[in-house]
């Protein structure tokens, strides 16, 4: 194969990757808030969809169409603390979907790529993000400011978990970032790690909200009538998609950077906007929306700013079902943001 065929099929595999992230992220916020509509209790509903994403790739492991690392401890130990903080992202991002609208949600999850790209310089010691690029951001964060101003749900409780899980959101882009490009773990690996740990440690959250009395409670007021159709289908979707995001979302990761896949994530979120006015009646109003649209603007323009500074090509060897030493050379060479 020459080095331009390989270039071309790298470059259709990262765009694969994203686009099956943008996908994944955009449909599963629409589909957590009907799941949290339907059944009101985040801390159980992350952990379902975490042990559907474990099982499943242990599941699919022993059936011989992936290939996934060991479970250890000595790795898990390393990978513990991304683990807590991913689990605490999810958990925020739940809890913020119960008590807000889609819309605040979209509007937290764009301020998140101005952090990351500081967090980045700062903490990781990446090369500053261009002028132009840091103008993109600076028009996300102005929609966003200008769509709290027209914001007339507001609500204590719910800011508060939005602010919660925009420091945590953010801390998890850039930690995250650093375990995948150090720890050595293949994509299927990491999908294993992360919600096998972040399942453990469920059962500490349950407690510390209060939720599992409130479960109890539920089932012995309605011990005939505790199944709801309506509620199963919306949580297994909900687990179904958690498994899928799971893949794409760490493959995306290893493929471009932190603040770039942050930026994919705000992006994909016209998709959310449109589903979000047509199936809910509670939505931003039309300044809001414009607000709105305006950060995913800026995400375009920032994917327009990175782009023209990213030359080394990335090779992924992706073979589903492949060896453990195939599945191993998973190499990824990116060009971080560059000055002008």
């Amino acid at each position: 194969m020459s080095s331009l065929e390989a270039s071309k099929q790298s470059t259709f595999t990262t765009t694969g990757l994203v686009v099956g992230y943008a996908l994944c992220s955009s449909l599963l916020a629409i589909i957590n808030k009907y799941a949290i509509t339907k059944f009101a209790y985040p801390a159980l509903l992350t952990a379902l969809q975490y042990l559907t994403s474990a099982l499943g790739v242990w599941v699919l492991g022993k059936l011989g169409f992936l290939c996934h690392d060991a479970f250890t401890l000595q790795t898990a130990k390393k990978f513990l603390p991304a683990a807590f903080v991913f689990y605490l992202a999810i958990f925020t991002n739940t809890n913020l979907l119960k008590h807000a609208n889609v819309d605040t949600f979209i509007v937290f999850r764009s301020l998140t790529p101005l952090l990351v790209a500081i967090a980045d310089t700062a903490f990781r010691k990446q090369p500053c993000p261009s002028r132009l690029t840091f103008l993109s951001l600076f028009i996300i964060l102005g929609g966003a400011v200008g769509y709290v101003l027209t914001d007339s749900g507001f609500t204590l409780t719910a800011y508060s978990w939005a602010f919660a899980y925009l420091v945590t959101i953010t801390t998890e882009m850039v930690y995250i970032k650093h375990i995948v490009t150090n720890l050595g773990l293949n994509t299927w690996g990491f999908v294993l790690y992360n919600n096998l740990l972040s399942l453990m440690m469920a059962p500490f959250f349950w407690f510390i909200t209060g939720e599992y009395s409130e479960i109890f409670s539920e089932m012995q007021s309605r011990m005939d009538d505790w199944f709801q159709f309506d509620a199963f289908v919306a949580v297994s979707a909900s687990c179904v998609f958690g498994l899928l995001i799971s893949f794409f979302g760490f493959a995306a990761r290893r493929a471009i950077s932190a603040t770039a896949f942050t930026v994919t994530g705000v992006v994909n979120k016209f998709l959310t906007v449109a589903i979000n006015v047509m199936i809910w009646d509670k939505h931003a109003n039309m300044a809001g929306l414009v607000c709105l649209i305006s950060t995913l603007v800026g995400g375009v323009l920032y994917q327009q700013s990175v782009t023209k500074s990213v030359n080394v090509p990335v090779t992924v060897n992706m073979a589903i079902g492949s060896d453990d030493e195939d599945e191993k050379q998973l190499l990824v060479e990116q060009k971080s943001d560059s000055t002008v």
